[in-house]
């Protein structure tokens, strides 16, 4: 068993989507590998951060990401791998990838309750404009925006009308 701790820069841009780690964004892999019967076992942890845009206001997201992984890497010969070993080495580019980029949240936000653009406008509501807040108005109902109700003094009969 060896244990190794590697900081090594993203080769290319991993991530589709809103978010994605940049290329030549640093990326800590803590791996321990351990000779089986039928391989390597690769069993490790990757830390980097990722940067793109929030899913609701569409401003900037920048988080870190920590995911684990564990691939075995097969003798060469028999059976048909994924991933063998290759001479006395193993090539982690492609299981530290797939884990970093199945990890990244398919909708991202800037933070928990962010309650994203406004409908009219198109602002952000995460910031305050100073301007007070109107309901939108129904447009079944804008005509009736500008009724006052008359003051009706007529006697309905069923009221009793003391003065």
């Amino acid at each position: 068993m060896r244990e190794f701790s590697l900081e090594i820069p993203a080769p290319d841009k991993w991530g589709e989507g809103l978010v994605s780690v940049a290329q030549g964004e640093p990326i800590v892999v803590d791996v321990r590998l351990e000779s089986v019967h039928e391989g390597i076992l690769a069993t490790g942890e990757v830390d980097t951060e990722y940067t793109g845009t929030c899913g609701r206001c569409l401003g900037e997201v920048a988080e870190s990401v920590r995911v684990a992984f564990q691939e075995l890497f097969a003798y060469p010969g028999g059976e048909e791998t994924d991933f063998e070993v290759q001479g006395d080495h193993v090539d982690l580019e492609t299981p530290v990838r797939d884990a970093i980029v199945l990890s990244l949240p398919f909708q991202p936000v800037c933070q928990p309750d962010c309650p994203g653009l406004d409908p009219v406008t198109g602002e952000r509501l995460t910031e305050n404009t100073g301007s007070p807040e109107r309901e939108p108005i129904d447009p079944r109902w804008a005509t009736l925006q500008g009724y006052t109700p008359q003051d009706d003094t007529t006697d309905h009969g069923d009221q009793d009308s003391r003065a």
